[in-house]
């Protein structure tokens, strides 16, 4: 019994003494980017996934490559057949709203549910802009939120100068981060995203952690709460949602499923409410809206493109700008 104590002693002190020693390894579980799902996928290759589609690559800065999936709009399907690279970028040219999709932590632009929604948007008229940022997929480099943030922002600023569309960002879970991070960067730039839409997004990283059941183990243990905040600020991540919507000057729709097990229901809610509250106190009058998905849906964290009403949710907002 005294051997079984100290084991279980042991496992339950090791957490925070690895935090503490290698604090590095917080980002790792964060972005999870090592895992590089599906396998064996030639991410060079979209159309074996998704059809209408070039890869191709975008330097975001010295050193930092990022792969790209571009996605044709239905309206230019039948000319695509054996097109390539330049005359897809002619494309954004037609005038067709463009969504720059910005994915989660943990694999490649090629997840079955990330081109499951890619497949909705695309068929309901809009180009999409999924890539994988620095250290993702078959991207150079090493994430950070920094660097994440800055390939969001190149692409967004890349597609934005090639398009005659409205450019929207979209971010799904982390993506979410990335997106009101970038949509902040857009309005330091003296412009303002054309629409933010946020699905199942969390109030900050710290919020989201403090969820985790692992985290919630350790809420007892003496002094872990300014542990893991202390290895957050080493790592130089907030991911501050919460924070980043309150100065926010784009129109915003918030997705979030009831049954989402991996970001709470409740923080898309706080998001919502602090979004109206700065909303109401820098007297704006950019929509803010929230489209709540029941339960019995069973979207979960990552499933809402499986909603046959989707497109219509989408396009009701947009046009309504």
């Amino acid at each position: 019994m005294k051997i079984i104590l100290f084991v279980v002693m042991v496992g339950y002190t090791s957490l925070p003494v690895i935090l503490y020693l290698f604090p590095g390894i917080l980002s790792l579980v964060i972005f999870s980017h090592l895992e590089r799902i599906p396998y064996f996928v030639d991410l060079s290759r979209p159309e074996a996934l998704l059809s209408h589609t070039c890869n191709f690559y975008l330097n975001t800065e010295k050193g930092i490559t990022v792969g790209v999936w571009h996605t044709l709009p239905a309206s230019q399907w039948e000319g695509a057949v054996g097109k390539g690279l330049e005359w897809y970028q002619e494309t954004l040219r037609d005038g067709s709203p463009v969504f720059v999709y910005l994915h989660g932590n943990t694999g490649t632009r090629a997840l079955n549910y990330r081109v499951g929604l890619v497949k909705v948007l695309s068929a309901a008229g809009y180009h999409v802009f999924s890539f994988d940022y620095r250290g993702f997929g078959d991207s150079t480099g090493t994430p950070s939120e920094a660097g994440v943030t800055h390939d969001a922002l190149y692409v967004y600023n890349w597609v934005k100068k090639q398009s005659r569309g409205p450019v929207y960002l979209w971010g799904h879970s982390l993506g979410t981060g990335v997106a009101t991070n970038a949509a902040l960067k857009i309005q330091e730039q003296g412009s303002v995203a054309d629409a933010v839409v946020l699905y199942a997004p969390f109030t900050s990283i710290i919020d989201l952690l403090g969820n985790n059941s692992l985290v919630e183990v350790y809420k007892t243990f003496p002094g872990f709460k300014q542990l893991l905040w202390k290895t957050l600020q080493k790592n130089k991540l907030k991911f501050a949602n919460n924070e980043n919507v309150k100065v926010l000057e784009s129109p915003l729709l918030i997705l979030h499923s009831e049954d989402d097990d991996t970001v709470p229901f409740t923080m898309g809610l706080e998001l919502f409410r602090i979004s109206l509250q700065a909303k109401k106190e820098r007297n704006r009058d950019f929509p803010v809206k929230m489209v709540t998905y029941r339960a019995d849906l069973k979207y979960d964290h990552s499933f809402v493109y499986l909603d046959p009403h989707l497109d219509d949710v989408v396009r009701n907002f947009l046009q309504n700008l």
